[in-house]
C-alpha cells in the first residue's frame, strides 16, 4: 500500500491510455502514426514562428514601425514562452499528452486572430504573446509524448524526426507563406495558419494516444498494480552536469534560431538585396541542410550507442560541437565578402545548430526518472529558450543605434557567435550521462524494450 501511495498522481485518461498501450507494447504502427502526427505538429509550430519574420518587411512598411519596435514584437513571443514550458512540464504527469497537444494547437489557431481583426502593433504583440504561451511547451511536451512510444535505445531517429519537423516546417512554410504574403497580402498567411492549426487539433484528438513507456509502468506478473516509480529531488537532477550541459547547448542553439526567425529574412532582403522569393529559397535551403543533418546524425548516434560508445561522446560531444561549428561560422559572417560566401556561412551558422535540439533532450532524458521527465524537459526548454526573449530585441536596437544597419547586424552576429561558442564548449565539458546516472542510481530505471 505504501508503494502505491508514493506513485505520482495521474489523471484517469493518462492512466487508461498507459494501461491500454501496455497491453500492446509492440504496436509499431501506432507508434509511427503518433510520430507522424507529432512531426506535423512541429511543422505547424515552426510555420507559426516563421510567419512574422517572413512578413517583416511588408509589416514594417505598412505600419511604419522601427527596427526596435519590430524587435520588441518578435521578442514578445518569448515573454511567457519559457514560463509556460516550465509550468506545463510539471503538469505533464497528471494530464495526458493527447489533451495537452490538443489544447496547444487550438490556442495556436486563436493566436492568429487578433491581427486579422485589427492590424496594429498592440494586436501583433497580443497574438505573439498568446502564441508564445501556447508554443512554449510544444517542443518538450511533444518530445515527451513521443518518448512514451519508444524505449531509450530507439529514440534517436524519432527524436530527429520530431525536431526535423521544425526544419520541414521552415522548408515548406517559407515558399508557401512567402507566396501568400506576396500575392494575397501578409494577413492571408495568418488566416491559413489558423485553419491548419484547427484541423490538426481535430485529427489529433481522434488519433493521439499515450504510449506504453509512460510514468505508469505495466504491472508485474506477481503484482496487481503498477510498480513504484523512482523520484529524485529536482535540485539534484538540475545540478547534474548532463542537464546543465544540455541546457547550455539548447541556449546556444536557441540564440541562433531566435535571430534567424526574427531577422534573417529582413537581413537577406535589405542587406543582400534578395527578392522575396530568393529569400524564401535561401531559408528553405538552410532548413533542408538542417533536415539532412538531423536525419544523418541522430541515427548515427543510435548506431554508436549500439556499438558501446558512451553517451558522453555519441550525443553529448556531438551537440556541443555542432553549436561550436555554427558559432565559428557566425563569427566569420561579418568579415566575409560576396553574397555567395555569406549565404554559405549563413547556412552553416543557422542550419548546423539544429543537430543540438534533439540531442539535448536525449542526454537529459538519460539522467532523469521517467516520472519526472516531462517536468525536467519543461525546465530545460524554459531555460534553454530564454535567448528568444533577448536576441530579437537586442538585434533591433543594435540596428537602430549603429552608424549603419550593416554595422548593427555585424555586431549582433558577433554577439551571437560569442554566446554560441561558450555554450557549445560548456556542453562538451559538462555532459556525462553515464557518470551522472550512476551517481543518481538510475540504472534500474530503464524500461524494457519490446520484443
Amino acid at each position: 500500500m505504501a508503494a502505491r501511495s508514493s506513485a505520482p498522481p495521474v489523471d484517469r485518461s493518462a492512466r487508461g491510455s498507459a494501461r491500454r498501450s501496455a497491453d500492446r507494447p509492440h504496436d509499431r504502427r501506432r507508434a509511427w502514426l503518433v510520430t507522424a502526427m507529432i512531426v506535423t505538429f512541429m511543422v505547424i509550430n515552426f510555420a507559426d514562428k516563421s510567419v512574422l519574420g517572413l512578413a517583416a518587411v511588408p509589416i514594417m512598411d505598412e505600419l511604419h514601425i522601427s527596427n526596435s519596435t519590430y524587435g520588441l514584437i518578435s521578442s514578445s513571443f518569448y515573454l511567457f514562452f519559457s514560463l509556460s514550458g516550465l509550468v506545463v512540464g510539471f503538469f505533464s504527469s497528471r494530464i495526458s499528452s493527447r489533451t495537452m497537444l490538443f489544447v496547444m494547437a487550438l490556442l495556436w489557431a486563436v493566436a492568429q486572430l487578433p491581427v486579422l481583426a485589427v492590424a496594429a502593433v498592440p494586436t501583433l504583440i497580443a497574438g505573439r504573446v498568446l502564441l508564445g504561451v501556447a508554443e512554449g511547451p510544444a517542443a518538450s511536451m511533444s518530445m515527451h509524448a513521443l518518448y512514451k512510444w519508444f524505449p531509450p535505445e530507439r529514440r534517436g531517429l524519432p527524436s530527429a524526426l520530431q525536431i526535423g519537423g521544425a526544419a520541414i516546417g521552415t522548408l515548406v512554410s517559407a515558399p508557401v507563406l512567402t507566396w501568400l504574403i506576396t500575392d494575397f497580402g501578409w494577413r492571408s498567411a495568418y488566416a491559413v495558419l489558423a485553419v491548419v492549426s484547427l484541423l490538426w487539433a481535430l485529427v489529433w484528438w481522434r488519433t493521439g494516444h499515450d504510449g506504453p513507456y509512460d510514468e505508469v509502468r505495466p504491472p508485474r506478473a506477481d503484482s496487481d498494480g503498477p510498480r513504484p516509480v523512482k523520484r529524485l529531488p529536482y535540485r539534484r537532477l538540475l545540478l547534474t552536469g548532463t542537464v546543465a550541459g544540455s541546457v547550455a547547448s539548447a541556449f546556444g542553439a536557441a540564440w541562433a534560431l531566435a535571430v534567424a526567425h526574427a531577422w534573417l529574412p529582413a537581413y537577406l532582403r535589405t542587406q543582400l538585396d534578395l527578392s522575396p522569393h530568393a529569400v524564401a529559397t535561401t531559408i528553405s535551403a538552410i532548413s533542408a541542410l538542417s533536415l539532412v543533418l538531423l536525419l544523418t546524425v541522430s541515427p548515427l548516434v543510435d548506431a554508436l550507442k549500439a556499438r558501446g560508445v558512451s553517451s558522453r561522446w555519441s550525443s553529448g560531444a556531438v551537440q556541443g560541437a555542432a553549436v561550436c561549428v555554427a558559432g565559428c561560422a557566425m563569427a566569420a559572417f561579418p568579415f566575409s565578402d560576396g553574397v555567395v560566401v555569406r549565404l554559405l556561412l549563413a547556412g552553416v551558422a543557422f542550419g548546423t545548430v539544429a543537430v543540438a535540439i534533439p540531442l539535448h533532450y536525449v542526454t537529459a532524458a538519460e539522467v532523469v526518472p521517467a516520472a519526472q521527465r516531462g517536468a525536467v524537459f519543461g525546465i530545460v526548454a524554459a531555460t534553454g529558450t530564454l535567448p528568444g526573449l533577448i536576441a530579437p530585441f537586442v538585434t533591433g536596437r543594435l540596428i537602430d543605434t549603429a552608424d549603419t544597419p550593416s554595422a548593427g547586424y555585424s555586431t549582433a552576429f558577433l554577439i551571437a557567435a560569442a554566446v554560441m561558442l561558450l555554450a557549445g564548449a560548456s556542453a562538451i565539458a559538462a555532459i556525462r550521462p553515464e557518470q551522472d546516472a550512476r551517481r543518481l542510481g538510475l540504472h534500474a530505471e530503464r524500461a524494457p524494450s519490446p520484443d
